[in-house]
């Protein structure tokens, strides 16, 4: 499976050495018409996160070793982010709680990969979430999750490229 559709196993494959699926994970991906350091920082900078995605705003960039908050006014919630990595403007590693991961060490990974593209007027954009148990409630995590980074890039691009608010009112 190409590494522009969504699939049923991790990032690291998901798999024993037998082939048999251990965990569940998922990889969404889309273009982006705009520079990919300007792509980066839509995640990266609380203050841009928030028009687009955290409805309820967003508090600390994302920076390795950062713990972030992301609040969801149309999704209840406020939750601490911790950043494992940040690479400008290639990459961003975060994980946060999460009840039915696969280790059972009470968290989910996420990584964005932004990539330049048609010499670097397009950005194309990977969220791959991972570690998510092989239960029909790690299933349904795994699956909301996929939705919700789906929903996202799209208001991503919306806002970067047009100043839409894509997500406002989508969930309430």
């Amino acid at each position: 499976m190409s590494d522009d559709t969504n699939s049923g196993v991790g990032e690291d494959g998901g798999a024993s050495e037998s082939g048999e699926v251990t965990e569940l994970g998922f990889t969404v991906s889309g273009f982006i018409s705009k520079p990919v350091r300007e792509v980066y920082e839509a995640v990266a900078d609380p203050a841009v996160l928030s028009e687009y995605f955290t409805t309820g705003g967003a508090k600390g960039r994302l920076e390795a070793g950062a713990e972030v908050q992301w609040d969801f006014a149309d999704f209840p919630g406020a939750f601490p982010v911790d950043v494992i990595e940040a690479v400008a403007p290639s990459r961003i590693v975060v994980r946060w709680e999460a009840e039915e991961d696969s280790a059972g060490q009470g968290y989910t990974t996420t990584t964005f990969e932004f990539d330049p593209v048609d010499d670097g007027s397009r950005t194309r954009v990977r969220i791959s979430e991972s570690a998510w148990r092989l239960s029909d409630a790690g299933a349904k995590a795994a699956f909301g999750n996929s939705m919700g980074w789906t929903g996202m890039l799209a208001a991503m691009k919306v806002w970067l490229e047009h100043g839409i608010r894509l997500r406002e009112g989508f969930y309430k």
